[in-house]
């Protein structure tokens, strides 16, 4: 599972998750990407199951570029714990996702693949996602 190799900080704050990204909201490396449509925390069980199942379905072909990283500690008290005693200690590894934000990106292989493998992808994350092209960045710009 992806996570930081070292943190300045142990435990953030919540943060919020207003607006739209205001960076890696284009396809840049591939030609095809997934998009979010909605605001979430991906963790990293998800990024990894996205793109197992992204690999399985291009089998050997084409490369995949993953866009975001999960470098936000979330903290968990015990269940049945009384509060006090601090902050829980760290439970999961999220990436804040905005609005218009590039997950995935698929390069090297035919249209109806690409829209297929990030179908299979889409499945496994919990924002609302649509499959956008290179060609179709470009006229959206």
């Amino acid at each position: 599972m992806l996570q930081p190799k070292r943190t300045k900080f142990r435990k953030t704050h919540r943060g919020n998750m207003r607006g739209l990204a205001q960076r890696g909201n284009y396809v840049a490396f591939g030609d095809y990407g997934l998009k979010s449509l909605s605001a979430s925390w991906v963790t990293s069980r998800q990024i990894e199951a996205a793109r197992r199942a992204i690999v399985r379905h291009l089998r050997r072909g084409g490369k995949l570029w993953i866009r975001i990283f999960p470098a936000k500690p979330i903290t968990k008290k015990p269940l049945e714990t009384r509060q006090g005693g601090g902050k829980g200690p760290v439970d999961a590894w999220v990436a804040v996702v905005r609005p218009g934000r590039i997950m995935f990106e698929i390069g090297g292989v035919s249209a109806e693949v690409a829209h297929e493998a990030l179908r299979k992808a889409a499945a496994k994350l919990p924002v609302a996602t649509r499959t956008v092209g290179r060609q179709d960045e470009m006229t959206a710009a």
